[in-house]
């Protein structure tokens, strides 16, 4: 019978995954090409395309690969009318090119840990543009739309999950949303409010523990039954 499953959350430095996952006794590391913010021994500082995801995991969960150029949200600064035509304007500091490299390292990320040997993977990723679906593989399925509050995190975030070989999440914690326009709306809404900074693509991407508690334990399960049972 199988013990713990070995788990790999990649493109994670905050460690909340990591820990929630650890917390219910699995062998799980973290992998990003920064170091990790709580200074866990269980951190790899590298690039998950180099050769991690071949070292045998139970199950890949990549919680922040980088999107920005992917989602839907994104694609005024890819492109104008049609596709790859040039967009009428482009962010401060960046060129075209810029645009264009860093959309290919999200395709790139994605599409590596979609294909990756492992039998269960979750990646976390918007709802895509046309441009990013373009370059996807075939068969790839809608992600699973959630939101923190399901989870009992006062909190909007339209978070995605990509999912093979895993069943959705089940809210776990649902709670009551606040009136439109109320203090505590927009103290919910915080995540979309935060001012520019460096710190802010890091902070708005950070897991909710409530969530992670949820995958660890749904997620988790389910792949223990499935190793016991082969």
């Amino acid at each position: 019978m199988t013990a713990a499953l070995r788990v790999l959350i990649a493109c994670e430095t905050s460690g909340i995954a990591r820990r929630a996952f650890a917390a219910r006794g699995h062998d799980v590391w973290s992998c990003d090409i920064e170091t990790a913010e709580d200074g866990s021994n269980h951190h790899i500082i590298c690039d998950v395309r180099d050769g991690i995801l071949t070292e045998g995991w139970d199950l890949l969960a990549v919680m922040h690969p980088p999107c920005t150029r992917l989602c839907r949200s994104g694609r005024r600064w890819m492109s104008g009318a049609g596709k790859w035509t040039r967009p009428k304007a482009l962010p401060k500091g960046k060129t075209w090119d810029d645009m264009r490299a860093e959309f290919e390292l999200g395709v790139d990320i994605f599409t590596t840990c979609w294909a990756a040997p492992v039998p269960r993977v979750a990646v976390e990723n918007p709802e895509m543009n046309d441009l990013a679906r373009d370059r996807m593989p075939s068969g790839l399925p809608a992600p699973q739309m959630v939101q923190p509050f399901w989870f009992g995190e006062p909190a909007y975030k339209a978070t995605g999950w990509y999912l093979r070989g895993l069943p959705e999440l089940a809210e776990t914690d649902r709670m009551p949303e606040p009136d439109r326009g109320s203090g505590e709306w927009k103290q919910w809404n915080r995540v979309h409010r935060m001012p520019p900074g460096p710190d802010r693509a890091r902070l708005r991407s950070r897991s909710f523990p409530g969530m992670m508690s949820a995958a660890a334990d749904q997620w988790g399960r389910y792949a223990m039954k499935e190793e016991q049972a082969a």
